[in-house]
């Protein structure tokens, strides 16, 4: 072997140790993981949650400036009235599900106040109510923020949790009453389309989320029944666990919400129409025991089914998980063992290889995630394939050429 080969070998190593070891680096990965399970069809059975859309569709034309100022979790107010929402409940309660939960802020106009009646009225017969409310850091100093129930089990370093001093927009009074609050927070630093926060720290305490309230609704579960490990795994009682990074965020498939029975309000209507005519739907029979999530497709601001996803991953255990280290360090291996072999190959087959190799990795990584939810680095091994072709490449003409062997004619005698 040539010596500037094992030279070679050795800047290939180090710099993989470099990457492994520095977390900035490390983070990297999460634009080829994203590009993964935004593009894969995550296998598995069907979760018990049926998310109702009411209002308008997704794909009809809005007034960007009217949804946002009216239609958005993050503004307060629903363009939706009260008696769509009302007789959505009355609709949902035919059917007995478990937990009835709106991912919008209900809190309307004030000539909206006798229908909001009639909300109230059709909200007092559900067993299991949660209304979504939003966590602010700049609470009005002149009302005293209420005290909220957290976990008394909690071990690890809170510092990475997104901490919050007061409650800012949440239903009316009337309505906290006969609910329970549960926070929409997503926070830009920790939570994109793949991370969702489970948890966040008021006031010094771990509190849950919207999506972790509801599934401690659905499994009745109270929050000291519950442990925590930050950085490892939430610990539900017959066993249940929930791998939960340190921030308090969980990694979730966004295609995960196709695991949910998804219906708009017209068909659950007319479902419930049917149930009482003795007509059973079997896409709406099935969600007794179920989680029924409503939200409003128009919503500009709201990420789509964001909620519906970690829910559904939740309920199903269907966690995507990394693959193990070792895979790194085969990588590394067979890359400084290979560097020496690209260096003799011609240009053309050497780029033209590369390429096919990306492009069936890639494939491979899909097929995996959505197979079996586990997920193959990207940054790592195609980085070290094409800085491969890119030193083959460049070394190319130091290799040692080998002088014509003289032929010597044999004596004459």
């Amino acid at each position: 072997m040539q010596r500037p080969t094992i030279w070679l070998m050795l800047v290939v190593l180090l710099l993989g140790v470099l990457f492994l070891r520095e977390p900035r680096l490390e983070q990297s990965e999460d634009f080829f993981l994203r590009w993964l399970l935004k593009n894969s069809d995550p296998h598995g059975p069907m979760a018990p949650l049926t998310v109702v859309e009411i209002g308008h569709d997704a794909v009809m034309e809005r007034e960007p400036l009217k949804d946002s100022a009216e239609t958005s979790p993050h503004s307060g107010g629903s363009v939706i009235s009260p008696l769509e929402f009302a007789l959505f409940l009355q609709s949902a309660l035919e059917f007995q599900p478990t937990v009835v939960a709106f991912e919008n802020i209900l809190k309307w106009r004030e000539r909206d106040k006798d229908q909001e009646q009639v909300f109230i009225d059709q909200a007092m017969r559900v067993p299991k109510l949660l209304l979504a409310a939003e966590l602010t850091t700049t609470p009005d100093p002149d009302s005293p923020g209420p005290e909220i129930q957290g976990f008394t089990q909690v071990t690890g370093k809170r510092g990475d949790l997104v901490e919050f001093s007061g409650i800012g927009r949440q239903p009316g009074e009337e309505m906290r009453l006969i609910a329970t609050a549960g926070f929409i927070n997503l926070p830009d630093e920790i939570a994109d389309g793949i991370h969702v926060p489970l948890l966040f720290r008021y006031r010094g305490e771990v509190i849950p989320s919207f999506t972790f309230e509801a599934i401690l609704l659905w499994l009745s579960v109270t929050p000291a029944e519950v442990t925590i490990d930050l950085g490892s795994n939430i610990s539900l009682p017959q066993g249940r666990k929930i791998p939960i990074r340190a921030d308090g965020t969980i990694l979730i498939s966004p295609n995960a919400g196709k695991k949910a029975r998804h219906l708009r309000l017209n068909e659950l209507l007319l479902a419930a129409q049917q149930h009482d005519a003795g007509k059973e739907s079997p896409d709406v029979a099935s969600m007794r025991n179920q989680i029924v999530l409503a939200r409003t497709p128009s919503n500009p601001l709201s990420p789509p089914d964001i909620f519906a996803a970690t829910l559904a991953t939740i309920q199903t255990n269907a966690y995507v998980r990394r693959v193990s280290w070792i895979f790194d360090c085969v990588v590394l291996l067979i890359a400084a063992a290979v560097i020496g072999i690209l260096r003799n190959l011609p240009r053309v087959d050497l780029v033209l290889g590369a390429i096919a190799f990306t492009a069936a990795y890639c494939l491979i990584a899909l097929a995996i995630v959505s197979r079996w939810l586990i997920w193959l680095p990207g940054v790592l091994p195609l980085g070290a394939l094409w800085m491969l072709v890119v030193i083959a490449v460049a070394t190319h003409r130091y290799r040692a050429q080998r002088p014509n062997a003289t032929t010597i004619p044999p004596a004459i005698p």
